[in-house]
């Protein structure tokens, strides 16, 4: 049927012309064509021609259903459509269940996705667990072991998990906490909240606590002295075992054998750092490896499909990682290539108005920036975003100066863009850009001249780091304020670098490779501005500068990227440990 047909019979149907079914819902009637609701729904079909039932009965009660929600769902039979708010929305759900209505099922199913949330994701996949919906019941657990931290922090729904599902989410791989503490106090304020009935259940979660990665004053402080812990005899072999993982990552550092046992095999991170291409031993590369953070590996990405290039920017948007411009010591590139995480497929998109080397890259408002960089002949001062709904690049109003080795981030709905080359000096200015007025505006100076400087948003400051002020390669950082439109010094690096990916990886800034002054390094450092310290990193598998970083976090193949872990049987790993080693 057309859509103008069935526009028509629910005009009818809203008329009460030309029906031949009325369908009654708690003493409501509603009149109905049989043949648009056996188009719609197998119920209705089998209610409507079954051999138990007469084919010439015309009214049929419906237990169960209110009318209002069997208003809309003869409503959505007539239109497809039907108005979903969280207030009917489980109702809805339930009855496009009962009547096996499976596009209605979808869009309540797609609408429950879109409020995912920390105070309602346990509902929801408590709620999936007893209606067939396995895509939701699945997004609905992931969110819940991607958020776990803040869900611990805010959900009343958390309490409410029973012994086994709050066991399943501690033993899970994907479960994204920091720290291993937070496992522990998921399991403290869970059996607080009805400490009689639920204390027993100490030593089956303890189990599922990760010691290895838990800070060994909380173990001696919080664990060991607990109550719950110290008065069952069970969690005893835990505790040894947990001292033992805890000795032997501190002595030995993480190595592949600790991957073998459950408490010393780190937990997958949620989101990883890729690293891709650079200049590497006199020419370009292809090389893409990704950082598991959690068990400080570089993870080398096999990689057939992209080329060699270096100076070029990258960006992870909308699920695809997009590599834009660049150098292959030939050619200067306008071209940018696409690349699936998920489905591991590479394709060319639309290519810039202009050839850009030595580029800067940023994201605003699922839009990409490409500015400044060198053609082969010019320093830019040119601008363009790319749309990747349309895949269609627009110039945007030029910078105020030419900038080719600067660096970009986005902080606030604003563009900010440091430092660079011209053709003539390395440059200390630096500019915003607003989507609003769709200009540059000139910020504060920086305190250094710095060209193939690190640019990035962290903690409300735009940080710039290292680079070459036209003498030496810089280990200085400086952060600016938007608020107050100054710069102030920050703890210098470990390691002094210019054009190196940069990028924010749990709260924290990593520096990655680059070029020293005298080669290029592997190396890797990281800072954290709560302690104002730098940390040594384990260093990427490929000595590289010229390469460019972004963070790709949340993919369902997440292990595809992460170091291995191994995923012997827990049975197995359990019966053959040893308890005997260490005293308590």
């Amino acid at each position: 049927m057309t859509s103008m047909a069935y526009t028509i019979f629910n005009e009818l149907r809203l008329e009460g012309k030309l029906c031949d079914v009325v369908i009654k819902a708690s003493g409501v009637e509603f009149s109905a064509h049989k043949n648009i609701l056996c188009g719609c729904s197998a119920y209705f079909r089998a209610l409507f021609t079954g051999s138990w039932k007469n084919s010439e009965e015309k009214v049929y009660d419906i237990a169960g259903v209110s009318p209002d929600t069997m208003k809309l769902v003869l409503q959505y039979a007539y239109t497809w459509t039907v108005p979903i708010n969280p207030e009917n929305v489980e109702n809805l759900f339930i009855a496009a269940d009962f009547f096996n209505i499976l596009g209605l099922l979808r869009i309540c199913s797609e609408f429950l996705k879109n409020q995912l949330c920390s105070q309602n994701c346990i509902g929801i996949y408590r709620f999936t667990e007893c209606y067939y919906c396995p895509e939701l019941h699945q997004e609905a657990y992931m969110y819940i072991l991607h958020n776990f931290e803040n869900i611990l922090k805010i959900s009343d729904e958390f309490l409410d998990l029973s012994a086994t599902d709050l066991k399943g989410i501690l033993e899970k791989d994907e479960l994204n906490i920091k720290q291993e503490e937070f496992a522990f106090e998921a399991i403290t304020k869970w059996i607080n909240h009805n400490p009689t009935s639920r204390k027993q259940y100490i030593s089956v979660l303890l189990s599922e606590v990760r010691f290895a990665f838990m800070d060994d004053d909380y173990f001696n402080n919080n664990v060991k002295t607990n109550n719950y812990v110290s008065e069952n005899e069970e969690c005893k072999p835990i505790i040894i075992n947990g001292l033992k993982a805890i000795y032997d990552l501190n002595i030995n550092g993480p190595s592949n054998a600790d991957l073998i046992n459950p408490m010393n095999r780190p937990r997958l991170p949620y989101a990883v750092l890729f690293a891709i291409g650079g200049w590497s031993g006199g020419s370009p590369t292809n090389a893409i490896e990704c950082y598991d953070s959690r068990a400080d590996q570089w993870v080398n990405m096999i990689n057939e499909d992209l080329s060699p290039r270096a100076y070029h920017g990258t960006a992870y948007l909308k699920e695809h990682v997009y590599i834009i411009g660049g150098f292959d010591s030939v050619d200067y590139f306008s071209s940018v290539i696409s690349f699936n995480p998920i489905k591991k497929t590479w394709q060319q998109v639309a290519p810039m108005h202009s050839k850009r080397c030595y580029i800067s890259v940023t994201i605003l408002d699922g839009n990409i920036y490409a500015m400044g960089g060198f053609d082969g002949h010019f320093r830019l001062n040119t601008a363009e975003q790319y749309d990747p709904e349309n895949n269609q690049w627009t110039l945007i109003a030029p910078m105020n100066e030419q900038r080719s080795d600067a660096n970009a981030t986005t902080l606030n709905d604003k563009i900010y863009i440091c430092g660079g080359f011209n053709g003539n000096e390395c440059l200390f200015t630096a500019e915003m850009y607003s989507v609003d007025t769709k200009q540059w505006t000139t910020i504060s100076p920086m305190w250094s001249r710095r060209s193939g400087v690190g640019v990035i948003a962290y903690r409300e400051k735009v940080y710039v780091v290292g680079g070459f002020d036209g003498a030496n390669r810089l280990r200085s950082v400086e952060a600016y304020s938007p608020v107050n439109n100054t710069w102030h010094v920050v703890t210098p690096m470990v390691t002094p670098r210019s054009n190196f990916g940069i990028e924010v990886l749990d709260d924290l800034l990593f520096a990655v490779g680059g070029f020293n002054g005298f080669t290029t390094t592997f190396n890797v450092e990281c800072y954290d501005e709560t302690t104002d310290e730098w940390y040594d990193v384990h260093g990427m598998n490929v000595y590289r500068s010229a390469l460019s970083c972004c963070v790709v976090a949340g993919l369902p193949n997440i292990r595809d990227y992460a170091a291995s872990r191994d995923i012997q049987s827990r049975d197995e790993i359990r019966s053959s440990s040893s308890t005997s080693s260490l005293p308590i």
